[in-house]
C-alpha cells in the first residue's frame, strides 16, 4: 500500500520517448507514491526537463536536494544531458557510469544506454529494465524479448549482455496502421486469434513475400469483404511473423523471458509458443523499477 504523504528519500524516474513515469521512494525501496505525465523526451526542448520534472515533484522537494535516478530517453543526444553508451559485452551499466547534474532540489543521475558496433546497435531504458529482471534472476542465461516501439532481442550471459538486435516492429505497425493506405482497413481495436495464428505461420514460412502479403490486406477487403477486426491482426502477425523469423538465431532452442505487461506481450507469447519456444511474461514496469532501486543502492554504497 503507498504512503502518500510521506517524504521520499530518493526520485526514480523513467523518462521515455513519450511519456514520464515517477515513483516517490522510501531508502529501503518500498514505493511511496506512483507519478505520470504525457511529457516525453520527444516533445521537450532541452531546457525544458528540469522545470518539467520540478513541477511534477514540486510538493515534495525541499532545500535538502533528493537523489533522483532517471533511466531512458532524458540521456539521449536530444534529451536532457547525454550519457554516453557502454559497449556490449557489459553487465547493465549502472550509476558508476551515469551523468550527474546537481540542479536546485536534485542531485540528478542520468544511466547510460548499451552499444554495439557490428551490427550496429542501440539501446537506451532497456538496460534498467534488464539490470532489474537480473536483480531477481542472477543466474538467467539466454534470451530477453523487450516488445515496444522498437523490439529488442538481447542475449544475457554470465550477467552480461553479449549481443542485442532491435527491430522496429512496433512502429512499422503504427505508421501502416494510421498513415498508409491499409488504415482505413485496419480501423479497429478487435483481435481475431484465428487469423493471427494463421497469418503468423504464413510469414514465418515465407517471409520474403512480406510487402505483397501487407497489400493483400487492401485488396481482400475490397473484393472479400475482409473484417477491420481480420486485418487489424494480421497485419500484427506479419510484422511479427517477420521479426520472429529475421531473430530465428535469439530465441531458436534458447530460453526466451519476455519483458512486457500489455497485448503486445502477449502476441509474442502467442507467436513464439507456436514455434515450440520456452517462453515466459515478466511485468516490464516492475524490472525498470527493480532496476533503479539496484542503481539508488549502488549510489548509497558508494557515498556511504
Amino acid at each position: 500500500m503507498m504512503d502518500l504523504g510521506a517524504k521520499p528519500d530518493w526520485i526514480a524516474v523513467d523518462w521515455g520517448t513519450t511519456h514520464l513515469r515517477v515513483w516517490l521512494m522510501s531508502a529501503a525501496g518500498k514505493v511511496l507514491e506512483r507519478r505520470e505525465s504525457d511529457k516525453g523526451m520527444g516533445g521537450l526542448a532541452r531546457d525544458a526537463f528540469e522545470p518539467t520534472l520540478h513541477a511534477l515533484l514540486q510538493d515534495k522537494l525541499t532545500d535538502t536536494p533528493l537523489p533522483v535516478l532517471v533511466c531512458g530517453m532524458a540521456g539521449s543526444r536530444q534529451g536532457w544531458a547525454e550519457a554516453p553508451y557502454v559497449a556490449v559485452p557489459c553487465a547493465p551499466p549502472g550509476v558508476a557510469d551515469a551523468t550527474h547534474l546537481s540542479v536546485p532540489a536534485m542531485e540528478v543521475f542520468i544511466l547510460p544506454g548499451v552499444k554495439q558496433s557490428s551490427p550496429a546497435d542501440v539501446m537506451r531504458g532497456e538496460e534498467t529494465q534488464i539490470a532489474g529482471f537480473l536483480s531477481g534472476e542472477p543466474d538467467y542465461d539466454g534470451v530477453l524479448c523487450l516488445p515496444g516501439t522498437h523490439n529488442k532481442w538481447v542475449h544475457i550471459s554470465a550477467g552480461e549482455i553479449v549481443s542485442f538486435r532491435t527491430f522496429m516492429t512496433g512502429e512499422l505497425f503504427d505508421l501502416i496502421s494510421t498513415r498508409s493506405v491499409l488504415r482505413h482497413s485496419v480501423n479497429t481495436d478487435g483481435w481475431d486469434q484465428s487469423a493471427f495464428d494463421a497469418a503468423l505461420a504464413d510469414t514465418m514460412s515465407r517471409p520474403a513475400d512480406l510487402a505483397a502479403k501487407l497489400f493483400s490486406l487492401r485488396a481482400e477487403g475490397l473484393l472479400e469483404n475482409l473484417s477491420a477486426e481480420a486485418a487489424r491482426t494480421r497485419l500484427s502477425a506479419l510484422l511479427i511473423g517477420a521479426e520472429l523469423a529475421a531473430a530465428k538465431p535469439y530465441w531458436l532452442g534458447q530460453q526466451v523471458v519476455i519483458l512486457g505487461e500489455d497485448t503486445v506481450a502477449r502476441a509474442y507469447e502467442t507467436a513464439l509458443a507456436a514455434q515450440g519456444a520456452a517462453v515466459r511474461v515478466v511485468e516490464a514496469e516492475n524490472a525498470t523499477l527493480a532496476g533503479l532501486v539496484a542503481a539508488y543502492n549502488s549510489l548509497k554504497k558508494a557515498l556511504a
